[in-house]
């Protein structure tokens, strides 16, 4: 066995690893604070100077890692934050974790992964490991990564050990976390595998190994395909049973209740968040390149993003029946982050709808007590302060993002109309002045 990863393997073994991340947003931070928490020193590497600041005063940005644990981390010297790549010549082993945002074009755009890795080559020295952790297509690390590090003169698999390890991080899940997530960790060589398996064995309690770091690239894929083309699969039956005159989430409710070969999908204003809107089409655009057409991904991707409009237009009915127009109307948007109780407005449909509204002429404001201020097409929204006088002033109230900090029944109680578009009024059963999607 090669010497660099005996080396590699006794570090691991007797927890003088030495880690660092590049990008600590909300799978970089929570994945630093499980090493540390393991006795394992973290070095953050991070762009913006203000996080790397907050970072080494121990203060939390990401709603999932509580700010004590961090400042105890910092003041215990396991958790460090710099700008500086140069770092990694003293690093045993470093995971990427950066964006992997789609351009203007909705094609992926790979560039912070690029320029991660050419960073990191000007410091990479034998022995070291390095993990991508970003969303990306399949083929990614072998094409990109791989061949420039052999193009330096260290041979992947004997003198550097590279891997795909995706990221699976559900923010605000009370349940799972990073260490009891089971990870999928794919190997360019059997001694890469071995390397990122020991590594991530160290923090994570079940790590899934595959065959190679392009079946865990596309693994990843398919976990969010799956659940995109599922939510467009239900999104459409909310607007068949809206002709229908039948009660969507009766009709889920009632298939779920069959004790297999069936998972229940809720319907919803759109998709969000920095994955389920995304990743399908990392698939479909390598697809492409291969002259093949990815039809359910690219059906699924049309439905979730004609929802934000479909809801405009539900509410311009609504608003309709109720005598009033849209143009002019006033219409406070409850909640502008992609889920429940967290404080990212990535990619939410709350955006769309609220833009798509003021197109039609309304006069919208928004309450999101996780998030003060968005900016929308260039212009900035604050949250209001959610008052009775305020609903009671309202026209319509659109429920776009279920948060559970919010008094649904006092809504419902003021608003002269309510447009529900996460079922969050269920519990108060049917209420003349709701409407639901």
């Amino acid at each position: 066995m090669p010497m660099s990863i005996n080396n590699l393997l006794e570090k691991v073994n007797n927890r003088s690893l030495k880690v660092g991340v590049v990008g600590m947003g909300y799978v970089g931070l929570p994945l630093a604070v499980e090493f540390a928490r393991k006795k394992i020193h973290v070095t953050g590497i991070e762009l913006s100077t203000d996080k790397v600041k907050r970072l080494n005063a121990g203060d939390s940005y990401v709603l999932d890692v509580n700010a004590d644990e961090l400042k105890t981390h910092v003041q215990n010297g396991l958790i460090t934050a710099t700008t500086d790549y140069s770092v990694i010549r003293d690093l045993d082993a470093i995971s990427i974790c950066v964006p992997t945002p789609l351009n203007k074009t909705g094609d992926p755009d790979i560039s912070f992964i690029v320029s991660a890795r050419d960073e990191i080559l000007k410091y990479a020295h034998p022995g070291l490991l390095i993990i991508l952790e970003s969303t990306t297509y399949p083929g990614t690390t072998e094409e990109l990564v791989v061949p420039e590090f052999e193009n330096r003169g260290l041979k992947v698999g004997t003198d550097v050990f590279v891997a795909f390890s995706p990221e699976r991080v559900d923010p605000g899940n009370p349940v799972y976390h990073t260490d009891n997530t089971p990870k999928v960790v794919g190997g360019h060589t059997a001694n890469c595998l071995k390397a990122a398996m020991a590594v991530y064995g160290l923090i994570i309690q079940k790590p899934v190994p595959v065959s190679s770091t392009r079946a865990a690239e596309l693994a990843k894929l398919l976990e969010n395909t799956y659940r995109s083309i599922n939510i467009g699969l239900v999104n459409e039956l909310a607007i068949m049973c809206n002709l229908l005159h039948v009660d969507v989430w009766e009709v889920i409710g009632a298939a779920a209740t069959k004790p297999f070969g069936f998972m229940p999908f809720y319907p919803g204003p759109g998709l969000g968040g920095h994955c389920i809107p995304i990743d399908p089409i990392y698939l479909s655009w390598k697809l492409k390149t291969l002259k093949y057409r990815a039809r359910f991904i690219e059906l699924a991707d049309d439905i979730n993003r004609s929802m934000p409009d479909y809801v405009v237009t539900r509410v311009s009915m609504a608003l309709n029946d109720m005598k009033k127009a849209v143009k002019g109307s006033k219409i406070l948007v409850l909640g502008v982050a992609y889920k429940r109780d967290i404080d990212d407005p990535r990619e939410s449909p709350s955006l769309d709808v609220i833009e798509s509204l003021e197109k039609h002429g309304a006069e919208v404001c928004y309450h999101d007590s996780f998030i003060p201020s968005v900016v929308i097409d260039g212009k900035k929204h604050t949250s209001v302060p959610l008052t009775e006088a305020l609903i009671s002033s309202c026209d319509a109230v659109v429920i776009t993002t279920d948060h559970s900090n919010v008094d649904y029944g006092m809504i419902v109680k003021r608003a002269q109309l309510v447009f529900d578009a996460r079922n969050a009024t269920r519990p108060l059963g049917t209420q003349a002045n709701v409407v639901r999607l």
